[in-house]
């Protein structure tokens, strides 16, 4: 991975945090609400996966915003 996909991939993570937090989400919840692992979102959190976008899509029904609200600035 390229120095500006790292960049993306952190940004992403830190907007995905950001989101969970506000929306009051533990981890787990949100990964309940997903169908997802809590560990992968935890992963996705510290930018050491990267995400289908399938599963962004499967996170963004989660959190009740779209793909481009969780996309804005990246």
């Amino acid at each position: 991975m390229n120095k500006i996909e790292q960049e993306i991939l952190i940004n992403l993570s830190t907007r995905l945090k950001e989101l969970r937090v506000d929306k009051k989400l533990s981890q787990e919840k949100l990964a309940e609400k997903c169908g997802l692992d809590r560990t992968y979102i935890s992963l996705l959190e510290r930018a050491k996966r990267n995400p289908s976008l399938f599963n962004l899509k499967k996170i963004t029904e989660g959190l009740e915003i779209s793909l481009s609200d969780l996309l804005k600035d990246i």
